[in-house]
């Protein structure tokens, strides 16, 4: 007989494979608006301004709004789904819906109030008078972004609590949309503004597809802020960590545009470049399986299945890692290459792809620790555990902004790169100190799988390097622009991918030999046979 455990791996595993899809095509998208934004502004004053104008939005949006819905709301949502129903389970989100409304309402007033002097005092004091008038304006178009986004965020935490994570997935397309339609249509005539426009449009979409759906399914909203609402205790007694630790996410990109805006013009818009590119694998490896990962760890806490969760977790863990590692070699070796691929276009010249490029090497080291990062917090608030994530965000904020402050001068943009890079590195050690009272996470056995994948990991590094000049010259808009370069770069990035994986296989690495037999059930019986026979089996 097949056990509710035996058949919660597959259904992770789809899970995973359905949100790493549409995670893909959501990265592809916001690829597509960074390029669309590159080619309209470059790295020019309008963009520093307008990334400096997306700050205190991005912090309203990650205190007041999306925390009050992430990992402490979606434990005690889940529990009163399964113990109660979901008449009260919608009920409590009702609440808190309103409670983080007025929260809201509260707060964009004064930022509407106080642009001027956020962006002068704490935001870019260095950007110049013209630009940080042009910051503070910006910032009161975007103030209605988080407010869409905040009730976005509240949707999909209902329906992921739910283990419904088509429309989450789906509506960051829509976001993304909607900014690309901005840059496209509207930035010709609205200028920087244009864009702004296009963020708010889409974060109205990103809102309304998560709604449409819940509205399907019977949820309603009514307002109320009435306080003896079951479970309402439980989300207030996990949030305040949880809000301390959003704070502290928003408050390193803080120091990190407060430093840049003195370092020297077109920094801030590099390192925005550079951080987009560098959360790219970060989205589509680590944030969507912790999307997925997260509701399957509650569960087993709840339930007491300690060892399944301890097994689910290292497994996570290991294979996160086994596809996170040969991406630091790709973007310490193809920076340049990558960034002449993607953004040399229009207003972004050679010299923004230095910069952007610089920047971007400076960041890889920390890939590994974002990843790692992600999936700690999302293990830590499954044991309804928000202290631990608080205490290692603040110390990540007090390295980031030592280390900035130290680094700023002798390196420029690179070393905010670079800082930032360090201080996650340390948050995530604090992390995998503070958990063991939790879990006894079996590392060594993630570092012997690793280790088994190390030749194929040297191999291809090796080969990225000796590789990266011949790319950069062949990729270098200055030689023109064809179909071609886009074909040697896309070629190159796949075989190393290719060489890495059958490396892999060879060293019987055991994660990649496990995801080849599931592949293996799939092809018919004579292509299992050949493949089970290269395999040694």
């Amino acid at each position: 007989m097949v056990t509710s455990e035996q058949r919660t791996s597959p259904r992770l595993a789809r899970a995973t494979v359905i949100v790493a899809a549409l995670f893909v095509v959501s990265r592809l998208f916001g690829l597509l608006r960074e390029i669309v934004i590159a080619a309209r502004f470059g790295t020019s004053s309008d963009y520093d301004a307008y990334v400096a104008a997306f700050r205190i939005p991005d912090l309203l949006f990650l205190v007041v709004m999306s925390g009050a819905f992430g990992s402490a709301f979606i434990p005690v949502y889940t529990e009163l789904l399964a113990k109660r129903g979901r008449e009260a389970a919608w009920k409590l989100a009702n609440v808190l819906i309103s409670f983080t409304l007025s929260a809201f309402v509260l707060t964009g007033l004064v930022t509407l109030l106080t642009a001027d002097l956020l962006i002068r005092q704490l935001v870019a004091p260095g950007l110049s008078p013209a630009a940080q008038d042009l910051a503070a304006n910006l910032t009161r178009v975007l103030i209605l972004s988080p407010l869409f986004l905040g009730i976005g965020a509240a949707a999909k935490a209902m329906l992921e609590a739910d283990s419904r994570f088509t429309e989450p997935a789906v509506a960051p397309l829509l976001y993304n949309a909607g900014i690309i339609t901005g840059a496209l249509l509207l930035a010709p005539k609205a200028g920087i503004f244009g864009l702004a426009y296009g963020v708010v449009l889409g974060a109205a979409a990103y809102a309304a597809v998560q709604l449409v759906s819940l509205y399907r399914s019977g949820w309603r909203f009514f307002f109320s802020l009435h306080r003896r609402v079951p479970g309402l205790q439980d989300v207030g007694a996990l949030l305040g960590p949880r809000l301390l630790a959003q704070a502290a996410m928003q408050i390193n990109l803080l120091i990190l545009t407060n430093l840049a805006s003195r370092v020297g013009h077109q920094s801030i818009a590099a390192l925005q470049y550079a951080y987009q590119i560098f959360l790219l694998p970060h989205g589509v490896i680590a944030l969507s399986l912790a999307t997925v990962l997260f509701p399957t760890l509650a569960h087993y806490r709840s339930a007491g299945a300690l060892d399944r969760l301890q097994e689910t977790f290292t497994r996570s863990l290991s294979l996160a890692l086994l596809a996170t590692l040969p991406l630091i070699a790709v973007f310490l070796f193809f920076a340049r290459s990558i960034v002449q691929t993607l953004f040399e276009f229009g207003a972004f010249t050679a010299t923004s792809t230095t910069l952007v490029a610089a920047g971007l090497r400076w960041f890889a080291p920390g890939l590994i620790a974002y990843t790692v990062v992600e999936l700690l917090t999302r293990l830590s608030y499954a044991f309804k555990d928000g202290r631990s994530p608080v205490i290692a965000a603040v110390g990540a904020v007090g390295a980031n902004l030592i280390l900035g402050t130290l680094l700023a001068q002798p390196l420029g943009h690179r070393g905010l790169a670079f800082s930032l890079a360090l201080a996650t590195t340390l948050e995530m050690l604090i992390l995998v100190l503070l958990l063991r009272k939790h879990l006894s996470i079996q590392y060594r056995l993630v570092v012997v799988r690793l280790a088994r994948a190390l030749p194929a990991l040297a191999v291809t590094t090796l080969a990225a390097w000796w590789f990266a000049p011949l790319l950069d010259r062949v990729t270098d808009p200055a030689l023109g622009r064809s179909f071609a370069q886009l074909l040697v770069f896309s070629y190159t990035l796949g075989a190393l991918g290719a060489s890495y994986l059958l490396l892999g296989l060879a060293c019987r690495q055991p994660d990649l030999v496990a995801l080849a037999r599931r592949f293996l059930h799939s092809l018919p019986q004579p292509a299992q046979n050949l493949i089970e026979a290269i395999l040694g089996r």
